[in-house]
């Protein structure tokens, strides 16, 4: 069963979060390209990545366990981003915003888990 991942709101708040955070890191010093400017790029692509992976899987239990890794993902980005904070690579108003937008997807990703997982799963 194919699911379309486009018409997922957390697809959505993901995808924007991508491009956002692309635009976030173009300022980081050179030394960092291949350190935490590709962990967090890497990190946010994949968020978005295994909600796709995820959609294109036949069962439940799969899409499920692709969801699980985003949502693992998304919260790498946040220790991320909060890290470039602190080492004061992205702007305080960059990381407000940012950091806003991955709990907000956070929880998005928690409700559908949820959802899909049924009442008799552990939450995650």
């Amino acid at each position: 069963m194919s699911r379309d991942h486009r018409r997922l709101r957390v697809f959505q708040q993901a995808d924007a979060l991508v491009l956002t955070v692309d635009e976030s890191t173009k300022r980081f010093p050179i030394e960092e390209r291949f350190g935490l400017q590709f962990q967090i790029r890497r990190a946010t692509v994949s968020v978005a990545s295994n909600i796709v992976e995820g959609s294109a899987r036949r069962s439940t239990a799969e899409y499920v366990s692709f969801l699980n890794i985003s949502s693992g993902s998304a919260a790498e980005a946040r220790y991320l981003i909060d890290l470039a904070a602190r080492l004061a690579l992205v702007t305080p108003g960059d990381a407000i915003s940012l950091e806003a937008g991955y709990r907000e997807l956070s929880a998005g990703l928690c409700a559908l888990i949820s959802a899909l997982a049924g009442p008799s799963s552990p939450k995650p």
